[in-house]
């Protein structure tokens, strides 16, 4: 299965490794790299992340990766990587509409 990044969701990579290299560069690189290669498990098991609970639809899938959730959508020949967010944040509906 392909992977496809949102925009939303890349954007949302670089806002949190910069957020994270304010203290350490090199843990926002290790950070970044580790995102993208458990994202990268989904080609072969697009069903490893649990159903989003906010939203109860098996298609919308999320990954969790120390404290975030990487949010994605199950679709017929790609995964959508919709958003990344902090575990403790609220999802907005709006960011899973992609």
């Amino acid at each position: 299965m392909n992977i496809i990044w949102s925009p939303l969701s890349l954007d949302r990579v670089s806002e949190i490794a910069g957020y994270i290299a304010r203290d350490k560069p090199s843990a926002a690189e290790k950070w970044v790299k580790a995102i993208f290669s458990k994202v990268e498990q989904l080609e072969v098991s697009p069903e490893l992340g649990r159903i989003v609970p906010e939203i109860g639809n098996s298609q919308f899938r999320e990954l969790i990766y120390c404290n975030y959730r990487i949010i994605y959508r199950i679709e017929k020949m790609r995964i959508s990587i919709l958003t990344v967010r902090h575990g403790r944040q609220l999802l907005p509906v709006d960011e899973i509409r992609a």
